[in-house]
């Protein structure tokens, strides 16, 4: 796991304490987001920080200006998402990727509030069909938007091309298919540039969604590990050939070497970044976390810093 320098650390401090002077707030958990905190790091990657913070008055939430109940802010190489308590408590309710995976990054910048029982709580708790169709979207629509080969309607919508003959293109649409002539000028031709970074995006998501579907038909619902080259040398091999998996530390590799904007061709495939839209939901839908017990947690996490 890629660790970070103690001058990063103070940076990231200070920037939090900048944030919660400006928006009369208190962090109670600050960690490490997106490659740093899943193992994808190189030397020029940026520093993504995920907290979550409470009002320090909590009248403000009876208030007719409530709280933000998010916080952004970008400062150069460091870029902050923050969610307010309750929000990031529906989050968790939903059983929302980002907010889990904050509960589980190895890297923690502050911690006001121990995470430690609520994320064994919700790892327990979550509804894995959500879950499920939140790793589809990001594998579907990233792939949609970086990789496919497709045309740009006058609208910026996006149509991937998928047949390309002399009186024009079929493309698909988000209800199945449809033909677009040669010469309608409303659409423009153009091909994305799939870098590393994007077919590892894409690759991590989409693993991932089929991991969790397939251990889950075996009656676990198995999370993926949160360090990529932990779930591909551990998880993988219980679900994926060696082909599919080897292609996936390539880029791994390739992405920590810092090669992540090099463009490559589309190292994912079609089929493999569209997992099943449909699944079982008797088989994969549960009630997730219970709303008394996360409003207990957020007690606690707001506790923490009043």
């Amino acid at each position: 796991m890629t660790a970070v320098p103690n001058s990063v650390r103070e940076t990231v401090d200070d920037h939090l304490t900048d944030l919660e002077r400006g928006h009369d707030v208190a962090v109670a958990l600050a960690v490490a987001r997106g490659s740093h905190a899943w193992g994808a790091a190189s030397p020029d990657s940026d520093y993504d920080v995920g907290f979550v913070y409470a009002p320090t008055d909590l009248r403000r939430y009876a208030h007719l200006e409530q709280p933000p109940e998010t916080i952004v802010e970008d400062r150069g190489e460091f870029e902050y998402q923050g969610w307010d308590a309750r929000t990031f408590a529906g989050l968790l309710a939903d059983s929302n990727d980002g907010a889990i995976d904050l509960l589980r990054s190895p890297i923690r910048y502050r911690v006001a509030y121990d995470p430690v029982d609520l994320a064994a709580y919700v790892e327990r708790s979550y509804n894995p069909i959500d879950l499920y169709h939140a790793w589809r979207g990001i594998a579907t629509s990233n792939y949609r938007k970086y990789i496919s080969h497709h045309l740009v309607r006058t609208d910026d919508e996006i149509f991937p091309i998928l047949e390309t003959g002399d009186e024009g293109y079929v493309v698909e649409t988000d209800d199945g298919t449809m033909t677009v002539a040669a010469d309608d000028e409303r659409y423009t031709e153009t091909q994305t540039k799939p870098t590393v970074k994007r077919n590892l995006t894409i690759f991590r998501a989409a693993m991932s969604a089929y991991y969790l579907k397939a251990t889950g038909e075996r009656g676990a619902h198995e999370l993926p590990a949160l360090e990529f080259e932990t779930f591909l040398r551990e998880q993988a091999p219980a679900v994926f050939d060696a082909d599919r998996i080897d292609r996936a530390r390539e880029l791994l590799e390739r992405k920590r070497a810092g090669e992540g904007e090099v463009e490559i061709a589309d190292a994912v495939g079609r089929d493999f970044a569209h997992p099943p839209d449909a699944i079982d939901p008797d088989r994969h839908a549960r009630a997730g976390p219970d709303p008394d017990r996360l409003d207990g947690f957020i007690d606690e996490l707001i506790a923490a810093v009043q």
